[in-house]
C-alpha cells in the first residue's frame, strides 16, 4: 500500500475515534504539519501507520481532555510526538500558557509517556534528524524489549525468536515444525503471541494463514 491509501486509511481510523468538534477544530496549519511529518519523517523510515494515532486524546494533569500530535503505541511503551511550528501561537504565547505547556509535558513523561517534538522546520527541511531521532528511541526501547523476551515461557520464546530470524512471514507448519508441536498446540500459542502484542497475522482474516514479528519488536536482537 503507498502513503495516499495508508494515509486515507489512517484519517479514516481517526475520524471513528474522536469527536466530530475536535475534527471541526483543527486548524488547517496544524493538518498540514501532521501531514509533513507524515509524509516526510514517518513513512520514508517505516513504511506503515501500523500503531500510529494522530490527535490522541488523554486526560490530562487537570483531568481536562488534551491531544497529542501522534502518539505510538506499543504493547510496552508508549511515545508521544509533538510538531510544533514558528507562528502566533508560540510568538504571542503568555506566561500562563507556557508554564501549562511545561507542566503538560512533564505529567505525560511521569504517567510513563517518551516524548519527542520536532519542529516545523525540521519536519520540512531535516526529516532525517528527525528518523535518527525516532529509530534511536525505538532502538532503545528494543533493547528494553529483548529483556522481556525472556522472561517469556519458553515456546513462547522460541517462537519469537524464530520468527525475529525469519525474513519472510511464518506459516503455521513451519512453525510447528520448528518447535517440534503439533498443528493445534502451535496455533494455540501463536493466538497467545498475537493477543499479548508479539506477533500480527500477515495474512489471512478469519483465518490467519501465515504471521510475522509485531513491528514494535522488529529492531530487537537476541
Amino acid at each position: 500500500m503507498d502513503f495516499h491509501n495508508s494515509y486515507d486509511n489512517l484519517l479514516s481510523r481517526q475520524k471513528q475515534s474522536i469527536d466530530a468538534e475536535v475534527v471541526i477544530s483543527r486548524k488547517s496549519s496544524s493538518q498540514h504539519a501532521e501531514r509533513a511529518f507524515l509524509r516526510n519523517v514517518w513513512w520514508p523510515a517505516f513504511q506503515n501507520f501500523d500503531g500510529l494515532h494522530p490527535e490522541y486524546e488523554i486526560l490530562d494533569f487537570n483531568e481536562g481532555r488534551r491531544h497529542i500530535d501522534f502518539a505510538y503505541i506499543q504493547p510496552h511503551f508508549r511515545v508521544a510526538i509533538e510538531i510544533d511550528g514558528i507562528g502566533p501561537h508560540w510568538r504571542d504565547i503568555s506566561q500562563e500558557r507556557f508554564s501549562d505547556h511545561c507542566n503538560r509535558q512533564n505529567h505525560l513523561i511521569i504517567d510513563g509517556w517518551y516524548v519527542l517534538r520536532f519542529t516545523y522546520m525540521d519536519v520540512q527541511h531535516r526529516p532525517r534528524l528527525c528518523q535518527r531521532t525516532i529509530q534511536q528511541l525505538l532502538g532503545r526501547l528494543s533493547g528494553d524489549a529483548a529483556s522481556a523476551v525472556n522472561q517469556l515461557p519458553l515456546i513462547d520464546r522460541e517462537i519469537v525468536r524464530f520468527v525475529l530470524g525469519r525474513p519472510f512471514p511464518v506459516t503455521v507448519a513451519e512453525t510447528a515444525a520448528h518447535i517440534q508441536l503439533k498443528r493445534h498446540a502451535t496455533i494455540r500459542h501463536l493466538k497467545l503471541l498475537t493477543d499479548s502484542g508479539w506477533l500480527v497475522p500477515a495474512s489471512g482474516t478469519r483465518r490467519v494463514r501465515t504471521y510475522r514479528i509485531h513491528p514494535s519488536y522488529a529492531d530487537v536482537r537476541l
